[in-house]
């Protein structure tokens, strides 16, 4: 068969949709062009927040090298930032996915061009096309099944996702600095198909390309309805028919509220917990050491703070009232009477990412961090981390630690 046969996908009389055109993908483009980037810069933030420019405890990918230079010391105010920033990151994420797969389409006759490189330039090109697409498919595939729970890549998903994302957007930055000036013109122009996008010998339409723009538009609304309630949390979650932790909170009552996981998971053994069993171990300056039991923190002077809870994978709970002992009280009770410092915790989980968490400084010195020991004015439950867990303000879910056995203050 020669490459001009229309029955092979190397010619351009096989791709005979009449959507197909310069400015169709164009809207699509800078469509991406504005997501995309919002995407990227909130998927930064996320990783600077499991690991503020702190020490390789937290630290998922410790062979990072200079794709860590932008870690900074993440805030605790304002308190919802994380809940923000992550949750404008895994809803735009989703909704955005027709926009993508839409645009695939609409140049994926170009994929299939002869010959594959006419000039070492044109190679290039090529090349960064593969890696734009190949990149976008996989981090927006990752990221879905990592909200859904689904872990079915190989490896952790904390290294895969940093590295795809660095490797998709640098091809995506090279892409865009080539095709925006052309993408801008053809939307503000209406120009015909400079880019060669559209058939030879296109189908009868059945619909008009700002016809498909309003389905894909529609595509993305739908998606944005059944996920952002995940974020907003309170009646708004029952909306969140695609998002993972989406339909009515769990339970009811004080400790009626979404949890990532339970103390079965964790393999929580109640009777580590119970009374007799369980202590806690503060550890501070020239190796101090207290060991409280539940009712001595119950007895040393309590606070409350409003907090919600906000996860990597896109859920937020609206603000719980928490109350129990200030961490910088505890660093006191072990040598550090003025400025804290940080502090490692550790929980009685044994296995799997997280059961130790490092904090810094500033979170420790903030007023609203806790040890909590009750949550809505009621003991907390073994799901949501009894006989203690950590709350802090603005902190990724998985750094509040739960079931906390130990705390060691100090520099890290």
């Amino acid at each position: 068969m020669r490459d001009d046969d229309p029955r092979l996908p190397t010619s351009p009389g096989f791709w005979r949709s009449p959507l197909r055109g310069t400015w169709f993908t164009s809207v699509l483009g800078l469509v991406l062009l504005v997501g995309i980037t919002v995407l990227f810069v909130t998927g930064l933030l996320s990783y600077a927040a499991y690991n503020p420019n702190l020490a390789p405890v937290n630290d998922q990918t410790p062979d990072k090298g200079i794709l860590g230079f932008y870690l900074f010391s993440w805030p605790t105010d304002p308190s919802w930032l994380y809940r923000l920033t992550q949750g404008l990151h895994v809803t735009l994420g989703i909704a955005l996915i027709p926009v993508l797969l839409a645009k695939l389409w609409s140049v994926v006759p170009k994929l299939f061009t002869l010959p594959p490189a006419r000039s070492l330039t044109h190679a290039l090109e090529r090349i960064s096309l593969l890696l734009l697409v190949g990149g976008g498919l996989f981090e927006f595939t990752t990221g879905v099944l990592n909200i859904q729970l689904d872990y079915l890549f190989p490896g952790s998903f904390y290294p895969l996702h940093f590295y795809g994302a660095w490797v998709f957007f640098a091809a995506f930055l090279a892409h865009a600095a080539l095709k925006t000036p052309a993408a801008v013109r053809a939307v503000r122009q209406r120009r015909r198909d400079e880019a060669q996008l559209e058939s030879p010998r296109p189908a009868a339409p059945t619909v008009s390309r700002r016809g498909a723009l309003w389905f894909v538009s529609g595509a993305s609304l739908l998606l944005l309805v059944t996920t952002a309630g995940q974020s907003i949390g309170g009646a708004f979650r029952r909306t969140a028919l695609l998002a993972p932790h989406g339909g009515a909170d769990p339970g009811s009552g004080p400790n009626g509220f979404q949890i990532n996981k339970t103390a079965a998971y964790a393999g929580i053994d109640t009777r580590e917990t119970g009374a007799d069993a369980w202590r806690l171990v503060v550890t501070g300056r020239d190796g101090r050491t207290v060991r409280l039991t539940r009712p001595e923190l119950l007895r040393l002077p309590l606070h409350s703070a409003a907090l919600p809870i906000a996860c990597v994978e896109g859920w937020s709970t609206a603000d719980q009232w928490w109350r129990g002992v200030r961490l910088r009280d505890l660093a006191a009770l072990v040598g550090y009477d003025g400025d804290p410092p940080d502090v490692l915790v550790e929980s009685l989980q044994l296995h799997g990412a997280f059961r130790r968490a490092a904090l810094r400084a500033d979170q420790v010195a903030d007023p609203r961090s806790l040890l909590a020991l009750q949550v809505n004015g009621e003991d907390l439950s073994p799901d949501h981390g009894y006989p203690a867990r950590v709350i802090v303000p603005a902190a990724p879910g998985v750094l509040n630690t739960k079931w906390v056995a130990r705390m060691t203050f100090g520099d890290l």
